[in-house]
């Protein structure tokens, strides 16, 4: 079945069958799957004035804007206006009753969508030179993917499928039907009681949310701490700021049973015996990719032992006429990476480059309240050859200011003083990763950051600070330390006898 504006009500011309598509001579570029990878990567492909044809099983946009990214950012708004009416007191405002309709917040939350959904549907793919069609697609063979049943060649291919929310293996947990980050916005009712399984950015992004809104939340993850691959003076202030906001956390905990049935009442039973009560239960323990009915072994495609596509430096698969980008290929699964990844994969495909992604720089946010921003090195411990330094939102005027100093900044640099890595914890902590990645990207010293003028007050006086802090710490060393000091007393010799 084919996609067209018609779809929608809009006049157009009748788009070419499927039948009529396999007709036409190989497409320069099959792109399968609509998501961030395959939106960017057709639209790129066409800008190069190639034919492209995509092939998603819906309707373009993909996780981040139906199940991801868009409706998380929208309750998490949601959630922290309700947080700020209760906490208004602090400023001498005073909200006698705090109320949640989660009907009208799911409603704001399906609102965002609706309102980005026209950027990335097929129309604009259509308008930008690409052509869409609804079906399932599966690789017949090095050059050619069926679609609905119809055979379609091609001279290239992109893989963009993505990936899945992914459920472990614990008994009960298949049959209690727990909701995924996929499947929670079918929510209609606030939970009670809503436990949730994985303590990572997702699952605390969630409870967090959840936890304002006024559900009483339980986080479980196994390992010691919450978003164990951050900072862990990170993970303490998020565990903190969950923890204020009702949040009951457990760390280090192993479920080893589930009973019952989300929406219906169950129970968690941990390894040491404890239960957990819920009314709804949430997963969120990672993702695993949608390789499976891709025809990929068939086409020469081969995939690692936990379902990746195996992709070159260059996106490249073994198939050399078949490229993949984003979520099914085992790099970080992020959004701006799998745009940035489509792109590079589509210009090696059809211009014939060889731009590499193997020293990617890529920055990553957890958008709690404090969010947690990072990039690079990792900050939790200094090497022989690096040096952290910390700054901490107690000392950043505009955190003072608003009642927002849980949180810091550490930057890492080397032994030239490049900054190579970064931690931003605290309010748009986001936005203030922006100038540390293109450091640690472009190479950037604590000195070219510190030499230049930021606007005050910002919570970007944070990471300045922390680089300023630096360069003083690299001018107390003993040897510059003297150097300085003659330098000075040079100065003051010369300045004297001018006089």
């Amino acid at each position: 079945m084919t996609s067209s504006v018609a779809e929608t009500g809009a006049t157009t011309t009748p788009q070419p069958t499927l039948v009529e598509l396999s007709k036409q001579p190989p497409w320069d570029l099959l792109v399968i799957g609509g998501g961030t990878a395959g939106i960017v990567g057709a639209k790129t492909a066409a800008r190069f004035g190639a034919r492209v044809l995509l092939v998603d099983r819906d309707h373009p946009g993909g996780d981040c804007l139906f199940t991801g990214c868009v409706p998380s950012k929208s309750l998490l708004a949601a959630a922290a206006a309700a947080a700020a009416a209760r906490t208004a007191g602090r400023f001498g405002i005073d909200v006698p009753v705090v109320s949640v309709d989660f009907a009208r917040v799911m409603a704001h939350v399906h609102g965002a969508i609706e309102h980005i959904a026209p950027t990335d549907s097929a129309e604009a793919l259509e308008r930008a030179g690409v052509r869409v069609v609804r079906g399932h697609a599966t690789l017949a063979g090095p050059t050619s993917a069926v679609v609905e049943g119809v055979e379609i060649p091609f001279r290239q291919a992109l893989l963009a499928t993505g990936a899945a929310p992914m459920l472990p293996p614990i008994p009960g947990l298949e049959a209690a039907e727990a909701l995924t980050s996929e499947t929670v916005w079918q929510l209609r009712d606030l939970p009670g009681r809503l436990a949730v399984l994985g303590g990572g950015s997702i699952g605390c992004e969630l409870s967090q949310a959840f936890a304002r809104l006024g559900s009483e939340v339980v986080v479980v993850e196994a390992t010691p701490t919450l978003i164990s691959r951050e900072d862990p003076e990170a993970a303490a202030v998020v565990t903190a700021a969950l923890e204020t906001d009702g949040v009951r956390v457990c760390t280090g905990a192993g479920v080893v049973a589930v009973s019952g049935r989300s929406g219906q009442g169950g129970s968690l039973t941990l390894e040491d015996g404890a239960r957990i009560d819920y009314d709804v239960l949430l997963v969120a323990v990672g993702r695993s990719p949608r390789t499976a009915g891709l025809g990929l072994e068939g086409a020469g495609v081969a995939v690692d032992e936990r379902g990746y596509v195996v992709v070159d430096d260059h996106l490249r698969t073994t198939n050399h006429r078949v490229w993949a980008a984003g979520d099914l290929t085992g790099h970080p699964q992020f959004t701006h990476l799998a745009g940035v990844h489509a792109s590079t994969a589509v210009t090696n495909a059809v211009l014939g480059l060889r731009r590499s992604v193997a020293d990617a720089v890529v920055p990553r946010v957890t958008f709690t309240h404090p969010e947690v921003a990072a990039v690079g090195a990792p900050t939790g411990s200094a090497g022989s050859d690096r040096e952290v330094t910390s700054w901490s939102n107690d000392e950043v005027d505009r955190a003072v200011a608003e009642g927002e100093t849980a949180g810091f900044t550490k930057i890492v640099t080397d032994r030239r003083g490049r900054i190579v890595g970064a931690t931003v914890v605290g309010p748009r902590a986001g936005e203030a990763l922006a100038e540390l990645t293109l450091a640690v990207t472009r190479g950037l010293t604590t000195t070219a950051l510190a030499g230049s003028t930021h606007p005050y007050p910002t919570y970007g006086d944070g990471p300045w600070n922390a680089a300023i802090a630096t360069v003083q710490q690299r001018l107390r060393r003993p040897l510059t330390a003297l150097a300085v000091r003659t330098l000075a007393a040079t100065r003051r010799r010369v300045v004297s006898r001018r006089g």
